[in-house]
């Protein structure tokens, strides 16, 4: 049983004041208990881009701390715009039932972003398919730009840092793997390269709940598998929540315990790895799911009609 989602929090709070477990468990409310264990709390989500383009329908949605979860689905399914909802980047649907926590933070309500949204998004790292990086200032800097929300105006502005700030951003260079380019512009990086630096600005940033929106969607897949490692450390070690947008379902049950699908911006899978099957794919991206899981060529024997030349490839 996961914890965190709706059903199971509800009979958990039951149950335990059935058998006595909780003291005085009248005053243990639902809320309180999706503070202690939920990074991400979504009610009633719906949002709308036109009177016909409804993108995303009726979500209701947990994220325990420390899960680290894949939202996969076809093109114009709404993963990027739950994400960029998620982060404060969007209001939902104007005089709506929708509600957004993040560590018991309300980021919106009702289609009305809080006001202490600066504040609430300093918890919550976001790593965009773009990389976002300003490819005239140097790797090291790019990563500094994490600390903004922790530092005074005229330090950022003129790109003022302390030495245990720059050396927290040389930390995180190392972590991802590419501290040797610290001096380096930006533009100067790889794809690969760029999207780690992006990685480790979130790091430095300390957030609680990393978002990351098609973060391989761009990279070969020597560079996606590096991305996604270091993803997974960093929950790992840091106990960080993680949540990742992605279209390559090979990946997803590859790294992630729990995914989640989108088909027309509803949720329509919830669940494992290995509960994922072709079926559901099938749901999820229709004709396309078939191309999602071609087996596996082991030995292909190639032949040559003029000389009958055999040649085994294993």
């Amino acid at each position: 049983m996961a914890l965190g989602r709706k059903d199971d929090l509800t009979s958990l709070n039951i149950r335990t004041c059935k058998e006595g477990d909780i003291k005085n468990c009248e005053t243990v409310t639902h809320s309180e208990i999706y503070k202690m264990t939920n990074t991400l709390k979504i009610r009633g989500l719906n949002k709308h881009y036109s009177l016909n383009k409804h993108v995303l329908r009726d979500i209701d949605l947990d994220i325990d701390s420390g899960e680290m979860v894949a939202l996969i689905g076809a093109s114009g399914s709404g993963k990027s715009t739950l994400l960029r909802l998620i982060a404060g980047l969007v209001a939902a649907d104007s005089h709506s039932e929708s509600l957004i926590e993040v560590q018991g933070q309300c980021v919106q309500k009702g289609g009305t972003i809080s006001s202490k949204i600066r504040s609430i998004r300093s918890n919550i790292g976001f790593i965009f398919q773009q990389f976002n990086l300003v490819d005239r200032l140097s790797v090291a800097t790019n990563v500094l730009v994490g600390l903004l929300h922790a530092i005074p105006l005229w330090r950022g502005l003129f790109h003022y840092f302390l030495p245990h700030e720059k050396n927290k951003a040389l930390e995180s260079l190392r972590r991802v793997g590419i501290d040797e380019c610290h001096a380096q512009r930006a533009s100067t990086l790889s794809g690969g390269q760029q999207q780690r630096a992006a990685i480790a600005r979130a790091m430095v940033q300390g957030a609680g709940l990393l978002l990351a929106d098609e973060p391989i969607a761009s990279l070969d897949p020597e560079s996606s598998r590096k991305v996604l490692e270091i993803l997974s450390k960093i929950n790992r070690e840091d106990g960080c929540t993680v949540l990742v947008s992605l279209h390559q379902v090979d990946f997803a049950k590859r790294y992630f315990k729990r995914i989640i699908g989108l088909r027309e911006g509803s949720i329509v899978f919830d669940g494992s790895a290995a509960e994922l099957t072709v079926d559901l794919l099938k749901k999820l991206y229709g004709s396309q799911a078939n191309e999602l899981f071609e087996p596996e060529i082991q030995d292909l024997t190639l032949i040559s009609p003029a000389n009958e030349w055999h040649f085994n490839i294993a």
